[in-house]
C-alpha cells in the first residue's frame, strides 16, 4: 500500500522548488530568504527547512531542475532520427540557446546561477557530465554511420565541450553579450566541430 506521505513529500519539494525559481526571478537570489519562499507558501520556514536543510540545498535543488531540462532536451535530439550531423548541429545549437534563456537572459537568475557555480560546482560538474555523454552519444551514432571519424569517441565529445565552451558556459556567454570581442559565432564554431571529426568527408 503506497502511503499518503509517499505523495505529499514530492510534491512539497516541487512546490518549494517552483516558488524559489519565482522569487529569484523576482527579489534576486540574495534578496530573497527562505521566510520569504515560506510565505508564499503559506508555512512554516521550518516546514521548509524539512524539506531543504539550508538555502544552499534549495538553490542545488533550483539548478538541478533548469539543467535537467536543457539535459531531457539533448537526450530528445540524441534519441530522434535523422543524420548525426544535423542533429549535432542542433544539439549544440540548443545548449547554447536554453542557456541563454534560462541563465543569462535574467538578470537575477543569472545571479543564481554565479553563485550555485561557486558554492555547488559539484551540481554544474554532474551538468556538464551528463551533457557531454549526450553529446559522444550522437558522435558514436556519426562514426557508426560513417559520418563522423572518432578513434575515441569519449575524447572526442569532451573536445567538442572544450571547443563550446564559449557558448556554453553562463558567464562567459554574459561576458561576451556585455562586451562583444571579435571572435566566431556559434554557427562558425560548430561548422570547425563538425569538420573536425570529419563530418562530410564520406559523401566527398
Amino acid at each position: 500500500m503506497t502511503l499518503v506521505s509517499e505523495h505529499i513529500e514530492p510534491d512539497t519539494r516541487e512546490r518549494i522548488l517552483v516558488v524559489a525559481e519565482r522569487l529569484f526571478r523576482q527579489l534576486g537570489y540574495q534578496k530573497t530568504t527562505v521566510a520569504d519562499i515560506a510565505k508564499e507558501l503559506r508555512m512554516s520556514p521550518a516546514n521548509v527547512y524539512r524539506f531543504f536543510d539550508s538555502k544552499k540545498a534549495i538553490v542545488e535543488g533550483v539548478a538541478r531542475v533548469l539543467m535537467g531540462e536543457v539535459e531531457d532536451a539533448g537526450q530528445a535530439i540524441l534519441n530522434k532520427p535523422g543524420p548525426a550531423t544535423l542533429r549535432l548541429r542542433e544539439l549544440l545549437s540548443t545548449v547554447h540557446r536554453m542557456n541563454c534563456e534560462r541563465f543569462v537572459g535574467d538578470s537575477k537568475l543569472h545571479e543564481m546561477v554565479e553563485i550555485a557555480m561557486e558554492e555547488s560546482w559539484e551540481v554544474c560538474v554532474a551538468h556538464m557530465k551528463t551533457v557531454t555523454e549526450t553529446i559522444g552519444g550522437v558522435i558514436a551514432q556519426g562514426v557508426a554511420s560513417g559520418e563522423f571519424e572518432a578513434a575515441d569517441v569519449p575524447l572526442a565529445a569532451m573536445c567538442t565541450c572544450h571547443a563550446m565552451v564559449g557558448f556554453f558556459h553562463p558567464q562567459l556567454i554574459a561576458q561576451a553579450q556585455s562586451k562583444p570581442k571579435p571572435g566566431p559565432s556559434i554557427d562558425q564554431m560548430i561548422d570547425f566541430v563538425l569538420a573536425g571529426l570529419g563530418a562530410g568527408k564520406a559523401t566527398r
